[in-house]
């Protein structure tokens, strides 16, 4: 049986730190597909080295970015990677074997994501296994919500086992910029979408979602990184229905 074709997307934006690595780590598939948001450092000049397929639009949402950016893959297999992820060789060779032997049995794989925070890889807590589905079939899949995209499948997916790699954050500042830019779009999202805002929930639901990483999840195991990432993810959920807050207050005296 003949392995099924791949296209590799990519989305990128000041990213020339990490992208060249991310390039040279998927070179095994079939095509690369960059889609740049006009990147003011080195990002496209990189990513021309490895690629023709680079593209430059304006940043639209995650959502109709990602739906673009499968739209120019020429193959049937998409494998969507973000320019701070890797395929371990254990993973390689675990998408090979299924694409060879299993690929009319499934329309996706689910990939566990390990993360690098803090100079430690996070084993517990919520952020692992961080099960992402990143290798589907371009008839089977689109793209969907706001601010955090996920793939809507037609068919059954398969949970491979081993690791993607995630370099996730530079540093605790750039995660706090990130918590700032996804709590923003996370408030206005909740506000379209009319969600109920009870002040309570800027008690319990951080608090939750603590007692439920750092605990019941074992994010103690993971030492002071594993506490620092239970205690920011916590402060996402908090950011999130506070900004919650204060969009409707806003919106309310207008």
């Amino acid at each position: 049986m003949e392995k099924p074709m791949v296209s590799a997307c990519i989305m990128t934006f000041n990213n020339d730190d990490q992208i060249e690595d991310c390039l040279k780590n998927i070179t095994w598939a079939d095509e690369t597909i960059v889609v740049d948001s006009f990147s003011t450092d080195k990002t496209v000049d990189i990513c021309h080295k490895y690629t023709d397929r680079v593209y430059q639009r304006k940043w639209p949402g995650f959502k109709d970015q990602s739906n673009y950016t499968m739209s120019l893959a020429r193959y049937e297999w998409i494998l969507f990677i973000d320019a701070d992820e890797r395929i371990t060789p254990e993973l390689y060779n675990e998408i090979q074997s299924h694409l060879k032997n299993n690929s009319a049995n499934w329309c996706g794989f689910y990939f566990p994501r390990r993360i690098f925070y803090l100079g430690k890889w996070i084993n517990h807590g919520d952020w692992y296994p961080a099960y992402d589905l990143r290798l589907y079939k371009k008839d089977k899949g689109c793209w969907v919500k706001e601010p955090h995209a996920k793939i809507k499948l037609d068919g059954k997916a398969k949970y491979l086992k081993n690791d993607m790699l995630h370099f996730s954050y530079r540093n605790l500042s750039h995660q706090l910029k990130t918590i700032d830019n996804y709590t923003n779009m996370s408030a206005s999202e909740m506000e379209r979408k009319k969600v109920s805002f009870v002040t309570l929930q800027l008690i319990f639901r951080p608090f939750i979602r603590f007692i439920k990483g750092y605990f019941f999840k074992r994010g103690f195991m993971d030492g002071i990184p594993g506490f620092i990432a239970a205690v920011t993810t916590s402060f996402y959920v908090f950011m999130k229905y506070a900004k919650l807050k204060e969009l409707r207050t806003k919106n309310s005296q207008n």
